[in-house]
């Protein structure tokens, strides 16, 4: 069952295009209101002007609401447009109040419609919005100062300093949803390539034993197949037994993935565990390396990855003894700690893979497993012969 989204923000639920026709019809009615006298004022802010009593100035106000709204409809596909329809609709209302410059009220509706191009739009069409705002008032006083009129250059630049705070917020508004897509986009890339490691990994894990388990097997057979034909029929069912099990292993893994992905529970079997150290052990003394299994403590459940790391570390471990050691038994040791679990696998082999530094994936692989769940991890020769391999995995405490 899909949890339900919370609820937008107003900012978000509201179209900018509706926000502008607001702001137009909020600053419409704050010019009318000013035109009374208020509690507690001598006068109106401003007599009242041609829109309220001559049929011109309604016809303006119609006007200009028209361009208002016009702008405020285009404002998502084309910002630059609206923007200029909401400048000549201030600019056309401007006219019937008979004053020296653009007005707040009437430069709001431009303001607004500024912040939300600055803060949905590339930076280029930003620059030329605000350019194209700010010069408007620049023009404005300039035309009327060159025509030898009264203009109010004062309130003209506060209204060219609240246009540029307000282009200035819609412009860290459109950085902060940048930055956030950029970290999305990371965290998801960061996601996809640790799970192609894990998948990768638990491949590995699970076929190098199987591989080396029928390689073993297979040089058996060929070594007796004159001699004792018996012998050499035994091992090529082990060999056959063997990639069934892997050829399984893959599947299980495949549709564990494939359920991961579609969000069901895939009906397969659980993934290995502890619980099939024995069996791996079985298979592999089958196929002459002797793996002796000691447990040390009260063996119990695990947390799933815990289980999951011991046993693929047992395994690789394993599979490195088989291929590399050139010995006929190892040793296992589990010791079940009260807040921890202590893997130990040791041989007598004297092979090149044990003098050697480690070239492949094995001992990466489980260092690395190693520390993702914050445990310690050693590999190394042993002083009398053969290796090491030594991991300690803490148990969160919930899970003792």
């Amino acid at each position: 069952m899909s949890a339900i989204p919370p609820p937008q923000p107003l900012l978000k639920r509201v179209s900018p295009g509706d926000w502008t026709a607001l702001v137009w019809c909020t600053s419409t009615l704050f010019t009318l209101l000013t035109t009374f006298r208020l509690p507690g004022e001598l006068e109106p802010s401003q007599w009242p002007a041609v829109q309220l009593y001559r049929w011109d100035g309604m016809l303006f106000l119609a006007l200009s609401t028209a361009m208002a709204f016009r702008g405020g409809r285009l404002l998502q596909r084309r910002p630059v447009r609206a923007l200029t329809w909401t400048i000549l609709a201030a600019v056309v209302e401007t006219i019937t109040l008979g004053v020296g410059q653009l007005p707040m009220a009437q430069y709001l509706t431009t303001i607004v419609a500024l912040y939300f191009v600055a803060a949905a739009h590339p930076r280029r069409t930003a620059l030329i919005a605000l350019a194209l705002a700010v010069g408007t008032l620049v023009v404005y006083v300039c035309a009327r100062m060159l025509r030898g009129w009264v203009a109010g250059t004062g309130p003209e630049l506060a209204v060219a300093l609240v246009t540029v705070i307000a282009w200035l917020l819609g412009n860290s508004s459109h950085q902060s949803r940048m930055h956030a897509q950029r970290l999305s986009a990371e965290h998801a890339e960061r996601a996809v390539t640790a799970e192609r490691l894990r998948i990768a990994r638990e491949m590995h894990d699970t076929v190098a034993h199987s591989i080396g388990i029928i390689a073993l097997q297979a040089g058996a057979a060929t070594r007796v197949a004159k001699t004792r034909p018996e012998a050499a029929l035994a091992a090529m069912r082990a060999v056959e037994n063997e990639g069934r099990e892997t050829l399984a292993g893959l599947r299980r893994m495949l549709v564990a993935l494939r359920a991961a992905d579609d969000g069901t529970d895939g009906g397969e079997a659980a993934p290995a565990g502890l619980d099939d150290v024995d069996r791996l052990a079985a298979t592999t003394t089958a196929a002459g390396v002797r793996v002796e299994v000691r447990r040390v403590g009260e063996p119990r459940r695990l947390p799933s990855d815990i289980d999951l790391s011991a046993f693929r570390i047992i395994q690789e471990s394993v599979t490195n003894v088989v291929r590399h050691a050139r010995t006929p038994r190892c040793h296992v040791t589990l010791h079940y700690g009260a807040d921890e679990l202590a893997l130990e696998i040791t041989d007598d082999g004297q092979g090149p893979g044990h003098s050697t530094p480690d070239t492949g994936f094995g001992l990466a692989g489980m260092r690395e497993r190693v520390a993702l769940l914050h445990g310690e991890f050693t590999a190394a020769p042993r002083p009398e012969g053969g290796f090491r391999v030594a991991a300690r995995l803490p148990v969160p405490a919930g899970a003792r």
